[in-house]
């Protein structure tokens, strides 16, 4: 299983992804961004600046392939 994870608090701004915007429901990280372990932590606690849990992790079955 690959782990993705959801924005579960309203718009706000990556300061690390070029002020990249996150509004709730969307998908992180974006297309094409790798986010350290240490960021993910950050984000997923309310270790950050906006003092708020930003993101949740969600399992997501990878398709088997025949």
């Amino acid at each position: 299983m690959e782990e993705k994870y959801v924005v579960v608090y309203k718009a706000w701004k990556d300061i690390e992804d070029d002020n990249h915007l996150y509004k709730k429901g969307d998908t992180y990280p974006r297309e094409g961004l790798k986010p350290t372990k240490k960021r993910i932590k950050e984000l997923s606690s309310k270790n950050n600046k906006i003092g708020e849990v930003l993101i949740e992790a969600v399992k997501v079955e990878k398709e088997d392939k025949e």
